[in-house]
């Protein structure tokens, strides 16, 4: 398959331009799109990840596969030297490139944000940040009538993960949900569960400024890993365009050293 045509298939799944609506709408900085061109037109494999790291770089030359796509983006701000160990340089010097999509993937109809609401049980879904289209970020959403400590357990087994921490109590009697994949949990996230009757969120890398807040209004709080709320979404989304580009390699990478 040719570069242009599977990252024509990623834009198709992911557009940019949700990446470029969020940042407007909320002052917002991100960089999307190609991070290194492979070193031929015709690539023989993708690997995804959810961070480029030196063992995804690894897994895909093992693998024979000379194009990575990441959820983080390899390169987020401007660098000014490369070291021979760096994830990038490793790439550059193996012909693989790199593709990474960031915030257009949260918002993505099937994208990480969405992944991350369906884990934890969200069928229905209604958007905070909407873009349009089914697209747009953090969620709320109905379950049936559980608990906290419930909903810690189902999120550890789903995820995959022992790291998660609950704030609140834990025997409260839950039906609604709001969440926000990776560190999207701010005063507004808050005022929008409140708003929306959730009776707990869950997010990662929570402020202890928005903690407080949330528990002051009431709510509980699933406090997760960064990379668990996300890589579960990759996974998802890897296996979407394996499925639908069956002719093709398309390899997850997960990251054991990471939660």
């Amino acid at each position: 398959m040719k570069f242009c045509e599977f990252y024509r298939e990623l834009c198709d799944f992911a557009p940019i331009e949700l990446s470029r609506k969020l940042c407007e709408k909320d002052d917002l900085y991100d960089n999307s799109g190609i991070i290194v061109e492979p070193s031929q037109e015709d690539i023989k494999g993708v690997v995804f990840s959810l961070d480029l790291t030196s063992g995804c770089v690894e897994k895909a030359e093992k693998e024979g596969c000379d194009l990575i796509v990441t959820h983080h983006p390899a390169i987020y701000s401007p660098i000014k030297r490369l070291s021979a160990d760096s994830p990038v340089y490793k790439a550059i010097n193996k012909g693989i490139g790199v593709v990474s999509f960031h915030l257009n993937v949260d918002c993505a109809k099937e994208g990480t944000d969405f992944w991350f609401a369906e884990g934890l049980g969200g069928k229905e879904q209604t958007i905070y940040e909407d873009l349009g289209g089914g697209r747009g970020y953090g969620r709320v959403f109905a379950v049936e009538k559980t608990t906290g400590r419930e909903i810690l357990e189902r999120y550890k087994k789903t995820f995959d993960t022992d790291y998660a921490w609950l704030y609140g109590k834990e025997d409260e009697e839950i039906d609604k949900i709001a969440s926000f994949c990776g560190a999207g949990l701010d005063e507004g996230a808050i005022e929008f569960a409140v708003e929306n009757r959730a009776k707990i969120v869950a997010s990662a890398d929570i402020k202890h400024h928005v903690l407080l807040q949330a528990l002051n209004s009431g709510l509980s709080v699933l406090s997760c890993t960064h990379y668990a709320t996300e890589n579960y979404g990759m996974k998802k989304i890897s296996g979407i365009f394996s499925r639908k580009l069956k002719d093709e390699k398309i390899i997850f990478f997960d990251d054991g050293r990471m939660v």
